[in-house]
């Protein structure tokens, strides 16, 4: 299979970033193709991808019917649809690829056929002031040694040797079909979910982990700042999971990761044992696999409060 690559980058309002995402894409031989979905922008930012497609033919342009706004999974879906290309790389409008960005990748596609994708370190550039503890965090964004394929779920879940970024991916078209699009209920954490889901399908490998392949722009404006986002979703993406992993048909033990995050979450919003029971009801009845074994009662929210509500149950 030749090593042809289709970039895909979603853009909502990024008229001071996006041409030089696009140009870092340009500028790698491996990339035939540039797919941009402008998704509703309200500034010049379709403007500018209007001029980079006339001065360009491999960068093409995609809206979502009546120019809508519908988000980044949506647009990156419609992305996906269009491409063209054996294998996809994705670019945030406001990042960009460094030189010799698929170098590597190229070389461990053409030596293992089996292999579904490569992963590899991101760095950072700041277009506002940060903290010292700031910059170093997100210095390098990476899995700190190398990791089995088999292993590698477990720790991306964990997060104890860190984590690597989608700008950082480049993996073959044919992946969709095995772990499906991206979710479109999820307005963040979206990333995360199919990654995720390609580690537990998927013959991920390491690439290039010690030094940077791209830069992620850090600026007043990313989504990451926004934790309100973050605190809604990220049980949503658990969600997700969850009910992905029992259509799989994955094991109990899998399925039980994500049910069991999903419930930490849930009692710290400390809610009502009713509300709660209600919770359970939805997540047990969806999944039928769940419903008939041990995870029905182990989850059920009174065992699983037991001990706060019978406090004197649990007395030495």
């Amino acid at each position: 299979m030749k090593f042809s690559v289709s970039v895909i980058i979603p853009v909502y309002n990024c008229e001071r970033f996006i041409e030089k995402a696009i140009n870092s894409a340009v500028l790698q031989a491996e990339v035939s193709e540039i797919v941009v979905v402008d998704d509703g922008s309200t500034d010049g930012s379709l403007l500018i991808l209007e001029q980079l497609e006339l001065e360009n033919p491999i960068i093409k342009v995609y809206h979502h019917k009546n120019k809508v706004n519908k988000g980044r999974s949506a647009s990156r879906n419609l992305a996906l649809q269009k491409a063209t290309q054996p294998f996809i790389a994705f670019l945030d409008a406001d990042d960009y690829f460094l030189p010799n960005r698929f170098t590597n990748d190229k070389k461990i596609f053409h030596q293992n056929n089996l292999v579904d994708g490569v992963y590899n370190a991101i760095g950072a550039h700041f277009y506002r002031n940060s903290t010292t503890s700031i910059h170093n965090q997100l210095e390098l964004t990476t899995i700190s040694e190398n990791v089995n394929p088999e292993k590698l779920f477990d720790i991306l879940i964990s997060g104890k040797k860190g984590h690597f970024s989608i700008d950082g991916l480049t993996i073959k078209k044919s992946v969709f079909d095995k772990i499906g699009f991206f979710n479109e209920d999820l307005i963040v954490a979206e990333d995360t979910d199919v990654i995720w889901k390609m580690a537990l399908k998927c013959k991920l490998i390491p690439g290039v982990g010690n030094l940077p392949l791209a830069m992620r722009g850090v600026h007043e404006n990313n989504v990451s700042n926004r934790e309100d986002l973050y605190k809604i979703y990220s049980i949503k993406m658990y969600e997700s999971l969850f009910f992905w992993s029992n259509k799989q048909q994955m094991g109990l033990k899998t399925v039980e990761r994500f049910l069991e995050r999903i419930w930490i979450l849930k009692f710290r919003q400390n809610n009502s044992i009713i509300k709660d029971t209600k919770y359970w009801l939805f997540l047990t009845f969806k999944s039928p696999r769940v419903l008939f074994s041990y995870l029905t009662v182990k989850y059920f929210p009174l065992v699983r409060l037991r001990k706060r509500i019978f406090p004197f149950l649990y007395k030495q």
